[in-house]
């Protein structure tokens, strides 16, 4: 008889008083201070093309931005919107148009606390996984600045989440038909009925293409992952015909439920733009767009907004090294998965700000080093856990990360940033913390002198963990632009590409 499936582990009540204890830690990493630095009461970065956008949002009409930052608006609207939502609160100055993104980095420190626990059944791993976004560099600078990146990944996570959620549901699913002795009825297997969780995950991953286009990619290797995980969840319980029964079943309800749902809600976080007489591009049927031709039974505002976005789509595919576009801090993509190339956010130096004559106070978004330098490692345990192990744990951090790294090697001429592998940190992190749960996994299997191997395993883990609080600390300052004096600065440098 199949084992009824355990998801998760089973201290309900500690897993709770544990993640809340260290979503409040994290709380306070993010929040304190949130207000520094800034350009003399100005955004710093990129801040400064999103916040003000997001105060027209807030000010203009209907909830619209039409302030062309490079001649139009280059991103969707849900990250304006959130960056609103704070200065709504507090106003025009750097708690506003910051709150929201401590906000939700802060949540996504419980969401991974939450969802390693669901992968590992562990409290303990969960917690480690916690403490690891914690000190995460680029997670934490992320989270106190008013850019864009910090809501699509905690979008992207928290659907991640749901789908997680959404095949452990089906298992249970499953193994009700199994126990009622249905599972013969067809050599496809049941149908298991409308679900819920994969549909919230549809509906985060559509904000998260409202965040910004790179979205879509998340959307295309999540509907392979919940493929993957209804083969399996098919075959684990002796369906005759698997892969059929996935093709038959379940391969047109995902295909519309994460497929179709996320470009649904996307047109949906239009909807002040259509609903607007005098939005940008509104009405351009008759005058850039012909009335007649191939596409003239779309509606017209479907027309128009098709004209709109491919104008952003133009702007960011001739934003290229060919072109001329160059930038002293533009990296490709085999520096992110070690933080090799990071992004100076904001600088400034003075006298009598650190107690010496000669101060500097800077903010990098940069990776923690003894985090984002076992990218390699990582990767290369996931994949054989993965392939030769058929890990299903390794093949979520794996499927999440792929989708956030993967996609930039197409167009390696386009000027890129670090910054556009934030989404790679949270699953770094998982990864990381998975493995921390293998080795002390592996310490308690151990059959000669089980004693001590524990303890190997228990000190290995805690002098790791320690270091990394240790290596987040002495980074501090230049995550924060907190002022140091230029030795303190020099000693920060580890690298002469973080020059």
């Amino acid at each position: 008889m199949i084992p009824a499936p355990v998801f998760g582990a089973t201290d309900r009540r500690r897993g709770w008083i544990v993640t809340l204890v260290l979503t409040f830690i994290g709380a306070l990493t993010r929040f304190i201070n949130l207000g520094s630095p800034t350009d003399n009461g100005t955004p710093v970065f990129d801040e400064k093309h999103y916040v003000p956008q997001a105060w027209q949002v807030l000010t203009g009409d209907n909830w619209l931005e039409d302030n062309p930052a490079y001649g139009l608006v280059v991103h969707p609207p849900v990250g304006k919107w959130m960056i609103a939502i704070g200065e709504w609160i507090f106003g025009y100055d750097a708690w506003g148009w910051r709150f929201m993104s401590a906000v939700c980095g802060t949540l996504m420190i419980l969401i991974v606390i939450r969802l390693v626990r669901r992968l590992t059944r562990s409290t303990l791993v969960g917690a480690i996984a916690g403490v690891l976004l914690i000190c995460d560099g680029v997670t934490f600078v992320a989270s106190r600045t008013g850019l864009l990146d910090i809501f699509q990944i905690f979008f992207v996570v928290a659907a991640l989440s749901c789908i997680v959620c959404d095949r452990d549901q089906m298992r249970a699913r499953m193994h009700r038909v199994h126990l009622e002795g249905r599972m013969a009825d067809s050599v496809y297997g049941p149908r298991l009925g409308f679900r819920w969780w994969r549909f919230g995950a549809a509906i985060l991953l559509g904000l998260a293409c409202g965040t910004k286009w790179s979205g879509i990619y998340f959307v295309v290797f999540f509907v392979v992952l919940s493929l993957g995980f209804d083969v399996a969840t098919r075959r684990a319980y002796g369906v005759r015909r698997p892969w059929r029964g996935v093709l038959i079943r379940d391969l047109i309800p995902t295909g519309f439920s994460l497929g179709v749902t996320p470009i649904l809600v996307y047109l949906a976080t239009f909807a002040p733009w259509f609903a607007s007489e005098t939005a940008v591009y509104r009405y351009e049927v008759g005058r850039q767009i012909s009335t007649d031709g191939p596409f003239a039974w779309v509606p017209d505002a479907l027309r128009s907004l098709w004209y709109y976005e491919s104008g952003v789509l133009d702007f960011h595919s001739h934003l290229t090294n060919s072109a001329g576009n160059h930038h002293p801090w533009e990296s490709k993509p085999w520096t992110w998965p070690m933080s090799l190339r990071p992004m100076l956010y904001y600088i400034e130096y003075g006298p009598d700000q650190c107690g010496e004559s000669d101060c500097v106070r800077a903010m990098m978004f940069i990776g923690t080093p003894i985090l984002w330098w076992l990218a390699l490692p990582m990767l290369a345990w996931g994949l054989w856990r993965m392939f030769v192990r058929r890990d299903w744990r390794y093949a979520v951090v794996l499927t999440g990360y792929g989708a956030a790294y993967l996609p930039w090697f197409a167009n390696l001429d386009r000027q890129m940033y670090f910054f556009y592998g934030t989404a790679m940190a949270p699953f770094l992190i998982m990864g990381l913390a998975l493995i921390v749960g293998d080795v002390l996994a592996a310490s308690r299997k151990a059959r000669k002198n089980p004693y001590e191997w524990r303890l190997v395993g228990a000190v290995g883990v805690s002098i790791y963990i320690g270091l990394v609080v240790l290596n987040f600390m002495w980074m501090w300052p230049i995550l924060t632009g907190s002022p140091i004096s230029r030795e303190i600065w020099n000693l920060q440098i580890w690298l002469p590409s973080w020059a």
